[in-house]
């Protein structure tokens, strides 16, 4: 038996008993036991590939996030995976042989066959130097250790902190930043080393991976999903392929989810509202065996390319759900972004998930209307493949104002009527038109309030609601098993049969489509405050 290869050759892998003479060891095996369940892949010869007039694809791009995990100590709860370049076998997975002979050439051009190469690399969105090649060979290889460390059960978590990126290189062309499809190649080697066949790829990059699509376009074996500026494809990379009804093709017509944002500013309530209605549900019915992000953190506050809004915490919590899947094997790929700090306390707040810390909250926040009607229009897309998908549930409330009413109104409703039947109690007039759209009906009184020297003032907000969902992944509500505790109800009885006055107070406030929201109901819960306390208490 030779053992003069080294890594991966194409042959799967096989669990039946050892041999007298074992197979080389993959590089993604670690050569003693160790207690890390999570591993991580970086290095800094990544960063040969560079722009020395300036560029958006910064080497430091790495490095940052890098720093970033060593400052707040998870680099030290990681395994350090080996990284290695990609072989041509592995690459002709995905790509032609003319794909991969191209970006070989790059190492060998002179510095005046570069120049004149400049305007072309620069229409397909690339800048090349003699490191290009090197980069580009590790990072893909670099993807694929770390996807190979999970597949076989080494690691349960990995980040794959890699450069350049990889989901805009399609099979017969690099473009986009882009040299090789780390991820798709990735896949691709893990299907044929490892027992794993169902992969979802969730990407999350500001930009469509049209490269990603189209390398599983017809393969079922795979879903992709995209959610990415699209704004009627004038948004980069361009073109339909992003659109909501691109579908995928063949067997694999289904298998591609584009959800495709209408315009910039898209923040943490839109895309939370896409995993609950589209992402999770599908990701649940697809039951995949590995689950692979591109994460691309140019969607993040504070970067310039990407316009949108979407937080460190946004970011944890998405990774956080889709860490429920797959039996927790999880592997997060750094595709785009571009804001040094930005992408530092994304990559930071990922991680931080990946090691089984719980993410930060999120404030009380509403997804936008535009948010809302895309993921509407994609549910009744996708609800002709996926039958998790129901587009009544995804419907926006914009196109139902007349016949709806939200909870806090049905419960505020429900406050005022059980208040005046009960306990004869009528609603205190507010004067200002502010107040009184925040507040109406919210702010009751007994008759005797200006009479009675005892007053009890009870300032609250709404009960608390216990709900039964049929499914976390839709969180569809079970109606019949749902209630509201109103723990109030002991008060107002012995508030009664003490014979005082009461002035009863719900101060939480008409809720507002922003993620303001919080600061808003701590301004007007004190302007209610002081007008009840000049008018009704004073």
């Amino acid at each position: 038996m030779s053992n003069s290869s080294a890594g991966p050759s194409l042959t799967p892998d096989h669990h039946g008993p050892p041999t007298p003479n074992p197979p080389p060891r993959p590089s993604s095996v670690p050569l003693h036991p160790s207690d890390y369940t999570v591993g991580f892949v970086y290095s800094s010869e990544m960063m040969s590939h560079f722009s020395p007039t300036g560029h958006p694809e910064t080497p430091q791009r790495i490095s940052s996030i890098y720093n970033a995990l060593t400052t707040n100590h998870h680099i030290s709860k990681m395994k350090l995976i080996p990284i290695r370049p990609v072989k041509k076998g592995e690459a002709l997975l995905v790509h032609s042989e003319d794909h991969w002979d191209k970006v070989q050439a790059i190492k060998d051009m002179t510095d005046q066959e570069m120049a004149n190469s400049a305007d072309y690399y620069e229409q397909l969105s690339l800048y090349i130097m003699q490191g290009t090649t090197r980069a580009a060979l590790l990072s893909c290889g670099g993807v694929i250790e770390a996807c190979l460390a999970v597949a076989r059960g080494e690691l349960q978590k990995t980040f794959a902190i890699v450069r350049p990126p990889g989901h805009h290189a399609e099979p017969d062309e690099h473009m986009g930043f882009c040299f090789f499809n780390n991820v798709a190649v990735a896949t691709r080697v893990v299907q044929q080393l490892t027992p794993i066949k169902k992969i979802l790829i969730l990407d999350w990059d500001v930009h469509h991976g049209n490269g990603t699509q189209r390398a599983f376009n017809d393969d079922p074996s795979v879903l992709y999903i995209s959610l990415h500026r699209y704004e009627q494809g004038t948004f980069y990379p361009c073109g339909p392929f992003g659109g909501m009804q691109s579908c995928g093709e063949g067997p694999g017509l289904g298998y591609s989810v584009n959800i495709p944002w209408p315009e910039s500013g898209m923040a943490d309530a839109d895309y939370i509202y896409a995993f609950q209605k589209i992402v999770m549900p599908i990701a649940m019915e697809f039951a995949p065996e590995l689950v692979i992000i591109s994460a691309g953190f140019d969607a993040a506050e504070g970067d310039d390319l990407g316009e949108c809004h979407v937080s460190p915490a946004g970011y944890a919590h998405m990774t956080h759900m889709l860490a429920g899947l797959a039996g927790g094997r999880l592997v997060v790929a750094l595709e785009g972004g571009y804001n040094l700090d930005s992408i530092s306390r994304s990559a930071l707040a990922v991680t931080s998930v990946l090691l089984g810390e719980a993410p930060e909250p999120l404030p009380s926040m509403v997804a936008g209307e535009e948010a809302t009607e895309t993921v509407f229009l994609v549910a009744r897309e996708q609800s002709k493949y996926w039958k998790s998908v129901d587009p009544k549930a995804c419907q926006p409330r914009e196109g139902l104002e007349e016949i709806s009413f939200s909870i806090p109104e049905v419960l505020k409703a429900h406050r005022q009527h059980y208040l005046y039947t009960q306990y004869d109690m009528m609603q205190i007039p507010l004067l200002t038109p502010e107040l009184e759209k925040r507040f109406s009906t919210q702010i009751s009184c007994t008759p005797d309030i200006f009479e009675n020297n005892t007053m009890v003032i009870f300032l609250h907000e709404f009960g608390n609601l216990r709900v039964q969902l049929q499914s976390s992944a839709t969180l569809n509500v079970e109606m019949e098993r749902s209630y509201l505790l109103d723990f109030s109800k002991e008060l107002l009885t012995w508030v009664k049969k003490e014979h005082f006055s009461l002035l009863d107070a719900n101060l939480f406030p008409k809720p507002v489509s922003n993620i303001s929201r919080m600061k808003a109901s701590e301004d007007f819960g004190k302007d209610i405050l002081i007008y009840l306390w000049d008018n009704y208490v004073q």
